[in-house]
């Protein structure tokens, strides 16, 4: 009995161990090689999304649009209007007026932020040393049941409100693939500014060859968030540099 009790101590703190002793920058590196590998992440040109929000209750599709050369969108399909918000054509940021459906430019402040995230192409971690970031292992953490390495993302600072601050994220990475299943960080303006925005991600899909997660949940900390489902991941998509252009007033 002795020598069992005794062997399991052993087990236990190997195994306690063994998690302690990753250090934030194996955990990346795992990742990507979990995913299919820092390489092939590096040779993607562009990503489109096709899912579903669910918003009360309602399905309203939609389709996101990343490039490597820092132009996004998304398009938002609702009671047959095409509404685009967060477009971003390298210089300038719009979004569809949802009550005029007009196109309006985003002020300095806001194109100034959304620039610094197009950096994070063609994910937040890759090549994160040459773009100025820095990450910590904070430690282990329950997520939801899930035992987790909890990163913490410090990037470039972002203005808010006028006021420059550091741009800081928390990761939660699955301890047995390596994969992060949320992120959390302060929301710096707005009605909810002081609150935590989380968004967890799930059902990881492979796509020719790399991994995505194909559910996702955004909104405020402890208060119910918003599905999000993938149903298409497209890699390197055709699209016309004309669809990111603000259009001109009539």
């Amino acid at each position: 009995m002795k020598t069992i009790k005794l062997f399991a101590l052993v087990s236990f703190l190997f195994l306690n161990s063994s998690i302690y002793a990753q250090t934030a920058e194996e955990i990346i590196s795992n990742y990507f090689e979990n995913t299919g590998g820092y390489e092939n992440w590096g040779n993607l040109e562009g990503i489109k999304m096709v899912a579903n929000i669910n918003q009360q209750g309602m399905e309203i599709p939609m389709e996101i649009y990343q490039l490597k050369d820092g132009k996004q969108m998304t398009v938002i399909n609702f009671q047959g209007n095409e509404i685009k918000q967060g477009v971003y054509d390298g210089e300038r940021l719009w979004s569809h007026n949802f009550m005029t459906m007009e196109a309006e430019e985003s002020d300095a402040e806001t194109t100034a932020n959304f620039k610094l995230d197009t950096n994070d192409f063609p994910d937040s971690f890759y090549d994160y040393k040459a773009k100025g970031y820095t990450i910590e292992l904070m430690g282990t953490e329950d997520f939801q049941g899930t035992e987790t390495y909890k990163i913490k993302l410090v990037k470039e600072p972002k203005t808010n409100e006028g006021v420059k601050e550091e741009d800081i994220s928390f990761y939660y990475f699955d301890t047995e693939n390596f994969v992060p299943i949320a992120v959390e960080s302060e929301i710096k303006s707005g009605p909810g500014k002081g609150m935590t925005m989380e968004i967890s991600f799930s059902d990881y899909e492979e796509v020719d060859g790399l991994y995505f997660p194909f559910s996702m949940t955004q909104g405020v900390k402890g208060q119910p968030g918003q599905p999000i489902t993938m149903s298409e991941v497209i890699l390197n998509p055709t699209v016309e540099s004309s669809d990111f252009t603000l259009p001109e007033k009539q």
